[in-house]
């Protein structure tokens, strides 16, 4: 059986090692021990190290036949030296990883002025956040040209679940955008998140990009008024954007200066990619059902192939 080694163990690690066991023998890297028994009961071997310290990294040379990394960059400059130091033990490996499956972010796009916008529009990012996001992909997918891996980069926008949802800041009150001055903002559900995940490790092309996005064409106040519509909270109260800098944090307004559409063709062509949750109302009407009666949302499906 092959192996896969998950660099970067949170929700959507777990959403794909449902879907991925019995086709591969799965290790997963952690940094804490306490957090090991968790993955084992899902049927995961856990290996300790650490992205910040080379030294803890040996273990896994050559262990590894296919690598998912979801982890992301340190806090602070302009590259990512975890994904440097990654790229650094998995090349001292006998063993040659075949396939790479990153998650990004749709922030490396930067702001689009709202326009829509494809793989192959031009990287801007705005900020060290995603800078180092454009050095991580930039890195992996020459790593995949010089060695002859498969390196697939998703860049994702906004992921949701049910347990992923602005419920604390409608409470809170905290303002959006008035409609003329509000940003268009992407999203993904965690199950189609993951669903694509899989999909790219099976037939992503080589050193190919793909946007993880749903069909949405939204702003990011019309998000909250959903949300808010069908959780039973008031709806965010509208500022301007000349108020706003006065009201918000620089880390929301962040989020407020980008305005971008993403396009998807990419994955529905390539890999097959079928959306359970196309468009943020049917996710989040899911994610109510399931806050409600304790159901879980099924899971998003793949196109058959021609």
């Amino acid at each position: 059986m092959q192996t896969l080694l998950i660099v970067g163990c949170g929700d959507i690690a777990r959403r794909v090692t449902s879907r991925l066991l019995g086709r591969y023998r799965i290790f997963a890297l952690l940094r804490e021990a306490e957090d090991s028994a968790f993955w084992r009961a899902l049927g995961v071997r856990p290996i300790f190290g650490n992205l910040d310290f080379a030294s803890s990294l040996k273990r896994f040379h050559g262990i590894a036949d296919d690598v998912l990394y979801f982890a992301p960059p340190q806090n602070f400059g302009v590259t990512d030296k975890r994904a440097r130091r990654l790229i650094a033990a998995l090349s001292r490996g006998r063993k040659r990883v075949r396939r790479l499956v990153y998650v990004s972010t749709c922030g490396v796009y930067g702001n689009a002025g709202g326009a829509w916008i494809d793989e192959t529009a031009r990287l801007s990012p705005r900020t060290d956040r995603a800078r180092r996001r454009v050095d991580a992909e930039r890195r992996l997918r020459r790593f995949g040209r010089d060695n002859g891996v498969c390196a697939s980069i998703l860049r994702a926008p906004g992921i949701y679940a049910s347990d992923r949802l602005p419920i604390d800041r409608l409470k809170e009150g905290i303002p959006a955008l008035f409609a003329e001055d509000d940003v268009y903002t992407n999203h993904i559900h965690a199950e189609d998140l993951a669903a694509i995940v899989c999909a790219a490790l099976r037939r992503g092309r080589p050193n190919r990009c793909y946007n993880a996005a749903d069909d949405s064409e939204m702003k990011m106040g019309d998000y909250y008024d959903i949300v808010a519509d069908r959780f039973g909270l008031p709806r965010a109260p509208r500022v301007s954007r000349e108020e706003a800098p006065r009201i918000l944090s620089p880390a929301r307004l962040s989020f407020m200066r980008e305005s971008r559409r993403i396009d998807n063709t990419r994955i529905k062509t390539e890999l097959r990619i079928r959306l359970r949750f196309p468009y943020v109302a049917d996710g989040i009407e899911a994610a109510w059902r399931e806050t409600r009666d304790g159901e879980e949302a099924p899971g998003p499906e793949e196109m058959p192939a021609p």
